[in-house]
């Protein structure tokens, strides 16, 4: 639990001017200022003088009142200071320190029925939630909440990092939405989403120059990272709805056809009951971006582990190999591959129930267990939210054969699960993600999801939950000639997005150079070998998958090799390198004392950067690099050189087209 130390003489009622109620960071720049005009709650927010959050509607509708209109604000206010630490044993740090300025605001309808809205500000970012029930005369006990008029307003010149969501029960096996769509960058507001429906979080924005709307990243004014966290199975998950001018984006709740049209797109909560968080953060370049921890800094654990999980990597034959391989012998020789490369883990995917059958997959454990390493078993979440047909199905979504199951899994010493195709972002659909990751911890297993919603503060949450997938991932890849000539874009995209929020299953470090089983046919993939080893540091999860098979630990070189056994499977801290949503991403994590820099370039030009490395200043450092291509050639030559990074701390680099970089002391 978290040490909390409350500035007590900071206790004060929040000064007002005019009618307005303000809250700062604790570094003065990032100011909040929440209004009532009209009858209407609403804030804006400003980073160093500059507005980036224009006037913004607050407010709810309820089956206790409506909120979104006929609001007194009342004189009332509260802020204080928060300061205290807590450990985080499956992100980006270990570690984190909060300083926050929290002010709540106290508004009343006009039948005198409150609501509050609570701010927490620290440096860079913004978490703020509503409560209700608390003060009522006629004490209510639970409230259905409607809808939000919660709103970001930005300013009309900003362009947009987005994904689009999609309507329900469409694509494959009517599995959507599963949060895999394309992201369109440098996008204007008024360009309606593809499918007309909003767009899911995270959602990332670029306020750029007036005079210079395509501006590079060294023009950028600001950029503004939009999301919610603390997600569990007393609300539903949201999204941000399509922009309308002059009101900006609004929350907006589940689609009523979600879950096969089961359970309700609305939020029921007890009383007194509060909200998700809505978090924004703020800054002049990525580094806040990258670098935030606010999807945990205001939730808490909600059970206490049940053994140490461990992090780790496993291998995953169903990248390449595909469903044909959930057979014993083709599981055997990846748990060889895992064991050569001392991998924790192997996950057998889905159809092992048929393909191989419970009996051997007990034989296949004990297979595993003497070869020092661990299996994790693939679930369908199904139920009867999609069409999705692989098994085992209707086991996780049923409490009592769930538990019969990982019972099963704990006797025979499965220690993780990857439970794929949930039915959306409904309360129902959060009940069961939380039902499933309560019960796991119960028999010590660790869980990934896929097909899924993102996560939402999980990782300090559920302390058994690993990572989500909650993005087009390495299996279109595969699919799809297109998606390989994408994978640059898209993993370029997602430190400064998605997995700037939460742990990314993208599912494989790729070694091969075609999706084939023989490396030599079908669709090659288009990124360099360094490439493919770099996202091993630009993404972020604890338990991350590198997607090697039995030929590669004969066609890859040694130091490629012996990298990819040394992958650290826990990191103590994250920095911003350099980067730029789509184009490129430079990114240091440390573990230990021990700090690697991992570069991809998702464009078909090489990239020549002077990169700022002060944890390797006056040092010779290990220099991962792709050579220029060869007439010929499909993939560079990766080579491992030297790299002196000068007493200033810098170094230039150059990072092939879609090729990487990585420098390790």
């Amino acid at each position: 639990m978290r040490k909390l130390f409350l500035s007590l003489a900071l206790l004060v009622t929040a000064f007002a001017f005019a009618d307005n109620k303000v809250v700062s960071s604790p570094d003065g720049k990032l100011v909040v200022t929440i209004s009532c005009e009209d009858g209407q709650a609403s804030y804006a927010v400003k980073y160093d003088g500059k507005e980036v959050l224009k006037p913004s509607a607050l407010g709810l509708k309820t089956n206790l009142g409506d909120f979104t209109k006929g609001l007194k604000m009342l004189p009332d206010a509260k802020q204080e200071t928060l300061r205290y630490a807590y450990l985080l044993s499956r992100s980006k740090f270990s570690s984190v320190s909060v300083v926050a300025n929290r002010l709540e605001v106290n508004f009343e309808t006009e039948k005198r029925i409150p609501m509050s809205v609570i701010f927490c500000v620290e440096d860079n970012d913004i978490a703020f939630k509503y409560t209700l029930g608390r003060g009522r005369r006629d004490n209510p006990k639970c409230a259905v909440i409607y809808e939000e008029a919660t709103a970001f307003n930005l300013p009309d010149e900003t362009r947009t990092f987005i994904c689009p969501q999609i309507t329900p029960m469409t694509g494959w096996e009517r599995t959507k939405p599963s949060y895999e769509e394309d992201y369109e960058a440098d996008a204007p507001m008024n360009k309606n989403s593809r499918f007309g429906v909003g767009y899911t979080f995270p959602c990332l924005f670029r306020i750029p120059s007036v005079s210079s709307v395509a501006a590079m990243p060294q023009q950028t004014e600001h950029w503004v990272l939009i999301s919610e966290t603390g997600v569990s199975s007393e609300y539903c998950g949201a999204r941000l709805s399509d922009y309308e001018a002059g009101r900006g984006y609004t929350v907006a709740y589940p689609q009523k056809g979600e879950n096969n049209g089961f359970g309700s797109e609305y939020a029921a909560i007890m009383l007194p009951g509060e909200t998700p968080w809505r978090t924004i953060t703020v800054g002049k370049t990525l580094k806040p971006i990258v670098e935030t921890t606010i999807p945990f800094d205001f939730v808490e654990p909600l059970y206490e582990p049940s053994e140490q999980y461990l992090p780790g990597r496993y291998t995953w034959s169903w990248l390449v190999w595909q469903d044909s391989a959930t057979n014993y012998d083709d599981q055997v020789k990846l748990i060889d591959v895992a064991s050569t490369m001392g991998y924790e883990y192997c996950l057998v995917d889905a159809l092992w129930d048929v393909q191989i059958g419970y009996d051997r997959i007990e034989q296949l454990a004990e297979y595993a267990k003497s070869k020092n390493v661990k299996l994790m078993l693939w679930y369908n979440s199904n139920g009867f939210e999609n069409d999705a047909p692989q098994g085992p199905r209707g086991v996780m979504h049923n409490a009592i054969k769930r538990k019969h199951e990982m019972a099963w899994m704990k006797k025979i010493g499965v220690k993780a699960i990857k439970v794929d195709f949930f039915g959306g972002d409904k309360q129902e659909t959060m009940r069961l993600y939380e039902d499933i990751l309560s019960d796991a911890n119960d028999y010590g297993i660790q869980v990934i999801f896929h097909g899924c919603t993102l996560p939402r503060g999980w990782e300090r949450m559920y302390p058994n939950y690993v990572a989500s997938e909650a993005a087009l991932a390495s299996e279109n890849v595969f699919f799809s000639d297109y998606h390989a000539k994408q994978e640059g874009f898209e993993m370029s995209m997602h430190p400064f997005a998605r997995n700037a929020v939460g742990s990314f299953d993208w599912g494989g470090v790729m070694m091969n150079h075609y999706m084939s089983r023989d490396n030599k046919s079908r669709h090659q993939r288009f990124t360099s070998d360094i490439f493919e080893m770099a996202t091993a540091i630009t993404n972020q999860t604890s338990v991350n998958c590198v997607a090697m098979y039995p030929n590669n630990l004969n066609e890859l070189p040694q130091f490629v090799l012996d990298f990819l056994r040394e992958i650290p499977t826990r990191w103590d801290e994250v920095k911003f390198i350099d980067g730029y949503p789509t184009r490129y991403a430079v990114i240091a994590r440390r573990t230990g004392n021990k700090w690697y820099v991992g570069g991809i370039n998702g464009t078909d030009k090489a990239m020549t950067l002077t990169l700022r490395l002060p944890m390797f200043t006056g040092k010779t450092v290990r220099y991962y690099v792709d050579e220029a291509k060869k007439g010929g050639e499909t993939h560079p030559v990766a080579s491992l050189k030297t790299l002196k990074v000068n007493k200033k701390g810098e170094a230039k680099v150059t990072i092939q087209p879609m090729g990487g970089i990585i420098i390790v002391e």
